[in-house]
């Protein structure tokens, strides 16, 4: 983990125009805005999830009672004649 910070020391603006161009090649003009967007909703989930009190879930879910199975259909009876 160490090492990992350690590298992030090391970028600077010409590896990040770098990284912005390899980007701009890859997805294109009109990808990047759309990724953007899914990537701000997917944030914005997860911080009301994180939000979300799941303590009072916890205590007003009982678990269900079984129902009775249900009973088997019989097949009509035929009429010969």
């Amino acid at each position: 983990m160490f090492n990992t910070l350690l590298f992030l020391n090391r970028i600077g603006p010409a590896e990040l125009i770098l990284i912005v161009i390899l980007v701009l090649l890859l997805f294109g003009g009109k990808k990047i805005p759309e990724l953007m967007r899914g990537l701000g909703r997917g944030v914005k989930e997860f911080k009301d999830a994180a939000k979300q009190d799941y303590s009072k879930e916890e205590t007003t879910s009982k678990p269900s009672q079984p129902s009775q199975p249900a009973q088997p259909s019989q097949p009509a009876a035929e009429n010969k004649e």
